[in-house]
């Protein structure tokens, strides 16, 4: 995906022998704007429901940062409690793509994720990810908290790992530490060897028993069926937040470093 043919951010999607790849970019270390987390959602969705699509992987573009969360410039242009409710719901809609999505689901980590890049890494249903693919949920420093993304964080490393996360948003967690509370499955030194790893497990996926890979889906995230509804109730306490004035100048600060 070329950054000159997407200056906003946007969302490709490949399929090559039962495996689509699902790529999602923006210029800004691959934050995410409403726009492509709303394509996001869609392409997910669209997908699970392909049946040329045996197993998708789920990636980004380029080799410093996975996903730096929301986008800041259009965090500060929120300015009513509805935009607000209405842009966070963005990252509960993607959330829920993945966990209602009846293919599995691998996630290929090649750098840093914050906040929402985080969420999305916890809801894959097996992550891989490089040496230099530190984690941090900096909500709280922003003045906000990771209220929608945070019930998959929870879910994929336990509360005490996604308070610690949580309280000390200002601090990386390293990806062996994410290995460590469970939200990596496998840790590589380089992009190559975790490549060929992906391939390695997407090519056996897309051979085993699409019926029998549906019902283990079911089972790894049986206790979530009310994360429609939890996850947009998360992410009204998002928007309200957003409108502080201490969350409107910590954006402001955060945004001039």
């Amino acid at each position: 995906m070329n950054s000159e043919n997407f200056p906003n951010g946007g969302v490709d999607v490949k399929r090559l022998d039962g495996i689509a790849t699902i790529t999602f970019f923006h210029p800004q270390s691959n934050s995410l704007p409403g726009a492509v987390l709303r394509s996001l959602a869609e392409n997910i969705e669209n997908e699970g429901k392909h049946e040329d699509s045996k197993v998708i992987v789920l990636q980004s573009v380029g080799d410093k940062a996975f996903c730096a969360g929301a986008s800041f410039d259009e965090l500060i242009a929120i300015d009513d409690l509805e935009t607000g409710k209405r842009f966070f719901s963005g990252f509960a809609m993607v959330i829920n793509a993945l966990r209602q999505c009846p293919k599995l689901v691998i996630g290929r980590v090649q750098g840093k994720s914050v906040g929402g890049g985080v969420g999305i890494a916890s809801s894959v249903d097996y992550c891989f990810a490089v040496e230099s693919a530190s984690v941090k949920l900096s909500e709280l420093a922003v003045g906000i908290g990771p209220f929608v993304v945070g019930p998959a964080v929870e879910r994929k490393i336990g509360v005490s790992g996604m308070s610690q996360l949580a309280i000390d948003a200002t601090e990386w967690r390293s990806a062996r530490w994410a290995e460590q509370h469970g939200l990596y499955a496998q840790v590589f030194s380089n992009a190559e060897e975790m490549d060929a790893a992906i391939q390695t497990l997407a090519q056996k996926l897309a051979s085993s028993n699409p019926e029998a890979m549906q019902e283990l889906k079911k089972i790894f995230w049986a206790g979530t069926e009310h994360w429609d509804q939890l996850l947009i109730e998360r992410a009204g306490i998002s928007g309200k937040l957003v409108l502080s004035e201490f969350t409107r100048n910590a954006i402001q600060k955060f945004k001039s470093k």
